[in-house]
């Protein structure tokens, strides 16, 4: 029996399996490889990635350090209130990899898309409507990030040094396609 861990460190049993048909699979991927890569490819002028892999411990370990901030926070955050939201990214030119210096990324990475996880905290918002707000337990005071706030747009506001975060997979290309089951 496979189990789940749950936030009280008890194990769930694991009730049926995700599936979806791979011919489905193929035409999602096929669209998104003929449709924005292409476009990516022709007006960046590179070979973007067309996917990224992430180990199951850094999944896991990404999953555990989101449910161990949010208790520290607040111990009566329930499983069901948090989640991780994904961001489309793309990593900086080459020329400009000075950003990354503290973020263990290969420059061979550079301009490709990436995806940066920011786990998420479900809140009601002002009319009750329950919403899966981004999430930083790091930050002093008021631990969500509403698009409000911090936009760095000019305005005085800023971003917090740090927020939890996940980004670095490995991506496809650079890397071989030989193990993908869907890479065309």
């Amino acid at each position: 029996m496979k189990t789940k861990p749950t936030l009280d460190g008890t194990l769930e049993a694991v009730s049926g399996i995700n599936t979806i048909a791979s011919e489905l699979v193929q035409k999602l991927i096929s669209n998104y490889r003929d449709n924005q890569m292409q476009a990516v490819n022709k007006e960046l002028g590179i070979t973007d990635s067309h996917a990224i892999w992430f180990d199951l411990p850094k999944l896991k370990n990404f999953i555990a350090c989101i449910e161990n901030e949010a208790a520290k926070v607040n111990p009566e955050v329930s499983e069901a209130d948090l989640g991780i939201r994904f961001y489309y990214a793309a990593y900086p030119k080459a020329e400009d990899w000075g950003i990354m210096e503290n973020h263990p990324v290969e420059r061979e990475y550079a301009e490709r898309h990436t995806l940066v996880m920011v786990p998420t905290l479900k809140k009601a918002d002002e009319n009750g409507e329950m919403l899966d707000y981004d999430f930083c337990p790091l930050i002093g005071g008021s631990t969500l990030a509403m698009a409000s706030k911090g936009d760095g747009d000019g305005d005085g506001e800023t971003f917090p040094p740090e927020t939890l975060a996940e980004n670095h997979g490995t991506l496809s290309p650079p890397h071989n396609t030989k193990v993908e089951q869907f890479p065309n």
